[in-house]
């Protein structure tokens, strides 16, 4: 059994998620065709947060996604848990819902089923069917007759000499199967020509290891009097903060009411955050890895791809973990056990000066909270780690790692759109683009967004020396107007500002966003990727807030055509200042795959700060205490 629920914002259970499913069946049932892509938490409204007493009626509330793999039609329905009956069902046409888990392990079997596949593979001089890794791509949408109307995979294809075998080290290039997914049939194979198949052994795995370094020491973190955070249910509090955890299918680790204690009260500082949408688009325009762009977070799901946590590896120190509990296509639902990871670790130092006249120092070390969660999609790894610190900030880290996506290299060809990485193996070039929905609430609901660039003064009269640089802030007043790019000239950041409250000097109490790894757009503007994935573009986008506008690339982006999410809701171009408002930051990792990425690459990092800009009078980490130590420059 699930614990009760003690909070609106509580991600479903498991007895939840069964008794949705089965309240949309009985009024709504589809048939044996009937499938479940989505069963998540309906989130309630703001003010329903806000004024939420513990102890009281706690409303509860599911969205359901299900789609008929019969005839292909998705339906959308909103259940009240607490009444028991579904409150709305509505059909919605010309859409594809995510590839789901079943499929994984369909695509595979399909295609090693069909005498076509068999006979592009023994083309290529390859008999054993079982050693041929099949792996499943989101197919996107380029027009293509015969693939109008249904719901597609595109294939890639790896050897395995056995079963725990790096594959991504034979790879059998230019063979793609087409497959339909509800008719469990392959549509097409696309052959574009073979190359030799590279077998030389690049495992990862301890056994395949000669080796091992043996001047590796132990490292303990210990806490003997235990973490320095409390938890009670899914709320978080941490030297003076206060964060709620979520968990669902597409998003994975979704964080909420996220406040700072200052004095007596608590000042709320982000209402939700996610990773909204992500895409993975590849450069090389042929062979079929032209359609390799995927939508991870919409076509697949982060959080159905979240692995289990173990202590020690993934996890050092006094841990506390949540459990995520999902929906299979079945509507069944299952856990997910330690899909998220909480606990504190030591940050260097917090702030630090020696005086110069006196010799005496005075030093404060720094510690962080953690919050994270690891999904495997495909052959990488993503690590989603939030950060809160002591002086007021947060920060976002994206690490990923896993294994390089491979190609082969045919005879006497040097590559133009990859890098080698093993005799016969090359590695696309690539990029990692991330969004983030930020719903922000500075001081409450009413916020605006303030671009702050650093302007450098002509030399003159008012700059005879030539040294002056000043600040030129703008703010951005209408949701056209708000798509920007980072500038690197003027050390570009953007400021949300509370609309009512100011600090002790006048100003508006803020935090500011700082984009500490922008990537530029390389795919054509009219290219289908970018079509499908419009976020790529800018930096920055801002919305004012509704409920529905969630994910950046639109709520089904599988197969789409693309103008979904932000480039449509922005086209109202609705007003942005003193208002209820959505941040939405685009970074990534640009990815020139190296020799020393392959065969398992190390962990490489991208995100973002915020860091509060007035939001405090002065240093909030003054109170924080020295550390226990025999030192005497740890203390005044």
């Amino acid at each position: 059994m699930t614990p009760p629920h003690r909070h609106p914002l509580d991600p479903l259970g498991g007895e939840e998620i069964r008794r949705a499913t089965a309240l949309v069946r009985a009024a709504h049932d589809l048939g044996a065709g009937m499938m479940f892509e989505t069963v998540a938490l309906a989130e309630p409204d703001k003010a329903m947060v806000t004024g939420f007493e513990a102890g009281g009626p706690c409303p509860r509330a599911a969205f359901v996604c299900c789609f008929d793999r019969t005839d292909g039609r998705v339906f959308e329905a909103d259940v009240d848990l607490v009444a028991g009956r579904v409150v709305s069902w509505k059909h919605v046409p010309g859409v594809r819902p995510r590839i789901l888990y079943d499929d994984i392990e369909l695509v595979g079997r399909v295609a090693r089923a069909d005498p076509r596949f068999h006979a592009a593979l023994a083309r290529r001089g390859i008999t054993d069917i079982e050693k041929v890794q099949v792996d499943p791509w989101s197919a996107g949408n380029y027009g293509l007759p015969d693939e109008v109307g249904r719901r597609l995979c595109h294939t890639f294809c790896w050897y395995r000499t056995e079963p725990e075998d790096n594959g991504y080290a034979h790879p059998i290039e230019g063979l793609c199967a087409v497959i339909d997914l509800d008719r469990a049939e392959v549509l097409r194979i696309d052959d574009y020509g073979t190359a030799p198949l590279p077998m030389r052994e690049r495992n990862y795995a301890a056994r395949f290891q000669n080796s091992f370094r043996t001047d590796v020491k132990p490292l303990e973190i210990v806490q003997p009097d235990g973490p320095s955070f409390t938890v009670e249910g899914n709320a978080i509090l941490w030297q003076k903060w206060r964060v709620r955890v979520g968990f669902n299918a597409r998003e994975g680790l979704t964080l909420h009411d996220i406040a700072y204690r200052d004095g007596t009260r608590w000042r709320p500082v982000l209402h939700r955050a996610a990773l909204s949408e992500m895409v993975v688009p590849y450069g090389h325009p042929g062979g079929g890895h032209f359609r390799k762009n995927a939508f991870d977070v919409g076509e697949y799901g982060i959080g159905v791809l979240t692995n289990s946590l173990t202590l020690g590896c993934d996890c050092l120190g006094a841990i506390r973990y949540f459990d995520g509990w999902l929906a299979d296509s079945r509507g069944e639902p299952y856990r997910i056990e330690n899909a998220i990871c909480l606990h504190e670790e030591d940050a260097g130092i917090l702030w630090k000066h020696t005086d110069l006249f006196t010799g005496k120092v005075d030093v404060r070390r720094a510690r962080r909270l953690v919050v994270s969660s690891i999904a495997t999609v495909g052959n990488y790894e993503y690590g989603q780690y939030w950060y809160f610190h002591q002086d007021g900030s947060i920060q976002f880290e994206m690490k990923a790692t896993g294994i390089l996506n491979t190609a082969g290299i045919p005879d006497g060809e040097t590559p133009r759109f990859g890098s080698v990485v093993s005799p016969g193996v090359q590695a696309h070039f690539h990029q990692h683009i991330f969004n983030m929905r930020l719903d922000m609430a500075i001081d409450g609901e009413a916020n605006r967004v303030v671009e702050v660039d650093t302007v450098a003064l002509p030399m003159g009269p008012g700059n005879p020396h030539g040294n002056a640089f000043t600040l030129k802030e703008t703010v951005l007043a209408s949701e056209l107007g708000a798509q920007r790019e980072v500038e690197f000239r003027a050390a570009r950041c953007w400021r949300i500002e509370s609309s009512t409250a100011r600090n002790a000097l006048g100003r508006p109490t803020a935090y500011r966003l700082l984009p500490l790894s922008p990537v530029p757009m390389l795919s054509h503007p009219a290219s289908s990727v970018a079509r499908r994935a419009a976020f790529m573009g800018r930096q920055l986008w801002v919305t004012a807030f509704h409920p529905d506008e969630r994910h950046a690339a639109g709520r089904y982006p599988n197969q789409s055509a693309g103008g979904d999410g932000l480039p449509a809701w922005t086209a109202a171009d609705r007003p942005l200042v003193d208002t209820d408002l959505v941040v939405w930051h685009s970074f990534g990792l640009h990815h020139i795959p190296r020799p020393e990425d392959f065969p398992v690459q190390p962990v490489v990092t991208a995100g973002f700060a915020l860091h509060p800009d007035g939001f405090f009078d002065e240093n909030p980490a003054l109170d924080v205490p020295p550390a226990r130590s025999t030192h005497s420059c740890c203390v005044d």
